[in-house]
């Protein structure tokens, strides 16, 4: 017999966080305890308001499931009960790791890896003034990859200016959380390839991004809001070049796997990505992010302080995840 117990935890943010649609200090995040013969499995996921989530929607979504959960279900039984989101990650990664830890394989084997390998994460530069967000582009020209969020298309060049100008030689990629109009398209991506952006997240509105499918770019477009498990797929070919998975998306590492393969089929590159939560939502996300091209698994760079154990950066190389962690 299984027992589930289901948490809200609040993790300070190193300062605060600002995209397009507002600021945070702290990251709201869930964490799903899957307990089995004294073996414990965890999964957390953070609720977002973009996609109709709340910290209260999300518990009540996983307390539906405890007759199930505490009677045995497993990943794919979750997967047909349950529809993708943050409710779902937080279970589906518990599931995975209370699997692990009850065959004494790590993760990364169960989903058919011979070894989880160390990544380079981009490292996100928060929505800032020009000159300020080029002051915090000098504070981390040392890391390989930045990430800058934009979306307010008026100041965005300027934006990106600044931080070329203090960070020449980092690589870049932009994130415009659905900020931009197709009409500024042309002259935003001519300014990002000039100035050696090498991935433009989601420009336009999720539902509103057809004008993609005729714009010229020199810089390959990734969809974001616009993706979620397997059945968003198809109506991003001739529009996006990349996908960007994010577990909480997806609603588990199971559908997450399912959609990297199912992209790589359509010849759309992988991006895995991240909302801003503590080592034990990375790390089921580090299995994906063994086959992407770019990751962005910062999350807990940018907290005051994560959990212990957690995931170990040495700058942006995260480590596999300890097995104390998750998996």
């Amino acid at each position: 017999m299984r027992k589930l117990s289901i948490a809200h935890e609040s993790w300070p943010i190193a300062g605060s966080f600002t995209i397009s649609r507002g600021s945070k200090t702290t990251a709201e995040v869930v964490v799903v305890t899957l307990e089995q013969g004294g073996v414990i499995g965890r999964g957390e996921c953070v609720p977002y308001a973009r996609y109709g989530e709340s910290i209260e929607s999300v518990m009540a979504a996983i307390e539906s499931m405890r007759p199930d959960l505490e009677g045995g279900l497993d990943a794919e039984g979750l997967r047909s009960s349950m529809k993708a989101g943050a409710a779902r990650n937080a279970i589906d990664c518990a599931l995975w790791d209370l699997l692990a830890k009850r065959s004494g394989k790590r993760v990364f084997e169960l989903a058919g890896l011979s070894e989880m390998k160390p990544l380079v994460t981009a490292y996100t530069l928060s929505l800032q003034s020009p000159e300020e967000m080029g002051a915090q582009a000098a504070r981390y020209a040392d890391r390989p990859l930045l990430k800058l969020k934009l979306g307010t298309a008026d100041g965005d060049i300027a934006r990106l200016q600044a931080v070329r100008r203090n960070a020449p030689n980092v690589r870049l990629i932009v994130d415009a959380n659905e900020g931009w109009q197709p009409s500024q398209l042309p002259e935003l991506f001519n300014a990002c390839a000039d100035l050696g952006v090498e991935l433009i997240e989601q420009p336009l509105p999720a539902g509103k991004d057809e004008a993609l499918a005729d714009v010229e770019r020199k810089v390959n477009v990734c969809a974001d809001e616009s993706v979620h498990g397997l059945d968003t797929i198809d109506g991003l070919v001739g529009k996006y070049d990349v996908v960007n998975i994010k577990l909480d998306k997806t609603g588990g590492l199971t559908e997450a796997l399912l959609l990297a393969d199912a992209a790589a089929a359509k010849g759309l590159g992988i991006m895995v990505g991240c909302m801003l939560g503590t080592s034990l939502a990375m790390a089921p996300a580090m299995i994906v992010a063994q086959r992407a091209s770019v990751v962005d698994l910062d999350g807990p760079l940018l907290l005051a302080r994560d959990r212990d154990p957690g995931i170990t950066f040495r700058n942006s190389i995260m480590e596999p995840p300890p097995a104390e962690l998750w998996g």
